[in-house]
């Protein structure tokens, strides 16, 4: 019994050993990156110095052309997600300001991810090899339920979260295999798609007085951020547009844009511009915040 019992101890502690190995090489390795995502871009970068930032998720991804913005000579980046809640948006703003970031102006896209307070496990993923190495990023999860076997069991939360920082994401990121997310300075363009639904249906969905983007606003107010927060288009065939009527009652200071983009030969889906909508869009955001700037 007593060979037994030691036999499975050394067990134990081999899989402890192995479990503290693995969390110190994947983390070593992710800490390395800058090139894969944006989250690790954020993270490893030095202090930024840019006009416009844009956050958001995929309808602020899609959406706005960093490249139009530079032409006008605004230094411009599109920090938007694919998938991301405010949840994760705040956190990466929080990031920015922790490495001294200078930002003159936020452009966040607020409109339908107002619904919700949870987090994105796709995006919260990407988080979290770094969770150990800020107390912005360790105080923002702190509340969730998972927060401890996250934090304190080695290993974990890599296998946890493996579609993201597994194996997979570990040895793209140890080859230094490229990736387009951050091409385009952060836009990613979407083509037209000629099978797409072009019908959604969002009655069910209702605007919170949203926690996070509370924070944001906070955020912004303290560093001396001018925060313009717009909703963005929608396409023809969409029930239950008096979503952005109650969003506005919430929060008038946000500028509504959903029905600025008419014609569904805009939209590569019902909730996503093609790059033709996309550049069109960005064209009468722009037009809109010149016209802002003069009147201030």
């Amino acid at each position: 019994m007593k060979q037994f019992l030691g036999f499975i101890g050394k067990i134990i502690l081999v899989l402890l050993l192995s479990a503290f190995a693995f969390d110190f090489i994947y983390t070593f390795v992710f800490s390395q990156s800058n090139t894969r995502n944006k989250v690790e871009q954020v993270i490893n970068s030095k202090n930024q110095n840019y006009d416009v930032i844009i956050l958001g998720t995929s309808r602020a991804n899609n959406h706005f052309v960093s490249e139009l913005f530079e032409k006008k000579g605004l230094k411009t980046f599109n920090y938007g997600m694919s998938g991301a809640h405010l949840f994760e948006t705040s956190l990466l703003l929080k990031l920015m300001i922790e490495r001294g970031w200078k930002i003159k102006n936020i452009l966040l896209e607020a409109d339908l991810n107002l619904s919700n307070e949870k987090r994105d496990d796709g995006t919260f993923g990407r988080f979290m090899p770094f969770m150990h190495q800020s107390e912005i990023i360790t105080q923002h999860f702190k509340k969730e339920p998972d927060f401890t076997e996250l934090y304190f069991v080695p290993f974990y939360r890599y296998i946890q979260f493996d579609s993201k920082v597994g194996f997979r994401a570990f040895y793209k990121t140890l080859a230094q295999e490229p990736t387009n997310t951050l091409a385009n300075k952060g836009y990613y363009p979407l083509g037209t798609n000629p099978k797409a639904n072009m019908k959604n249906n969002i009655e069910s969905l209702e605007p919170l007085r949203n926690r996070y983007f509370e924070e944001i606003k906070k955020i912004c107010k303290s560093n001396g951020i001018n925060l313009i927060a717009v909703t963005t288009p929608m396409c023809s065939k969409v029930k239950g547009m008096d979503y952005f009527k109650k969003v506005k009652k919430f929060y008038p200071e946000i500028k509504e844009y959903e029905h600025v983009v008419q014609g569904d030969e805009y939209f590569s889906s019902c909730g996503h511009l093609n790059d033709k909508g996309a550049r069109l869009f960005t064209t009468i955001i722009i037009n809109d915040l010149v016209l802002l700037k003069n009147e201030k």
